[in-house]
């Protein structure tokens, strides 16, 4: 039997506390609540006990911030996709972010094994001067292992209604499109991490957002296959290549602790389970 899981997530800012609540449905779960910044930003670990999806599982995310209030949120492993010879599995999750409210969406990769029928979808609503950062980080295959990607197909999706919109699908049959110098040039990760804010940004920190990922970039051994840019006043947003996994998420975390001291003049506290 397919899963369908459910899990909203909310956080409310109460006497100067970053609370978060939730109720799910079927196998998702916050595992832990933690302050390690104090009261201020709550960090928490969404955890799917299952570990993976099959053909016809559905997990839908949903996540509310309440004005003024500052959630962390990532996984303690990958997303793992797995082989169906049915249904599309699908993941959905939605992040709505009121007045004056922050998030980071944090999760680790998304792993699409050999012969999967997956579908990726985030959504993002944010009011006025709220702001988030996010990242996704995708694997195809597990090449390194002998597991390529060479059956399936994933579909990705990416927005901020009517202001940004990222969608792609990709076919483990499209040589093309994975091995061409015009797409994926071999690589078989694809990462992006977003700033993203409910009003537009003022122009010199628009332009703070991409000199500090361009001075990361830079540094970086994937500064050939990485870019930051803005495509709309709302959004500033680096996209990389990489072969394997870990040099595309150590420039994603880099960014991410470049955006939150310079845009929010806050020390990169890491989730403590990243480290375990």
């Amino acid at each position: 039997m397919p899963w369908h899981a459910r899990l909203q997530l909310d956080y409310r800012l109460e006497s100067g506390r970053s609370v978060a609540r939730f109720q799910h449905d079927g196998p998702l779960r916050i595992l832990q609540t933690l302050y390690p910044e104090g009261d201020a930003t709550c960090h928490n670990v969404l955890v799917h006990p299952p570990g993976g999806l099959v053909g016809g599982d559905t997990l839908d995310i949903g996540i509310t911030v309440g004005a003024g209030a500052h959630g962390l949120i990532t996984t303690p492993g990958a997303t793992r996709f797995y082989k169906t010879l049915g249904e599309a599995a699908v993941q959905r999750t939605h992040l709505a972010l009121e007045a004056g409210a922050r998030l980071e969406w944090l999760p680790l990769e998304t792993i699409c094994h050999d012969g999967c029928l997956a579908t990726n979808h985030l959504s993002l609503a944010l009011a006025p001067q709220a702001e988030l950062i996010g990242w996704d980080v995708t694997a195809l295959g597990l090449p390194q292992a002998g597991r390529p990607f060479v059956h399936g197909s994933f579909c990705q999706h990416i927005e901020l209604a009517g202001v940004w919109l990222e969608r792609g699908r990709i076919d483990a049959t499209d040589a093309r499109l994975l091995d061409s110098p015009l797409g994926l040039a071999g690589r078989r990760c694809m990462a992006s991490i977003f700033f993203v804010t409910g009003n537009p940004l003022a122009r010199a920190r628009r332009q703070q957002a991409l000199d500090a990922a361009r001075a990361v970039i830079e540094a970086h051994e994937l500064q050939g296959s990485a870019g930051a840019t803005s495509p709309d006043g709302r959004v500033v947003v680096v996209r990389a290549l990489a072969p394997l996994v870990e040099p595309a998420m150590g420039l994603l975390r880099q960014v991410w602790a470049a955006w939150r001291a310079r845009l929010w003049a806050k020390p990169a506290r890491s989730p403590r389970i990243w480290s375990t």
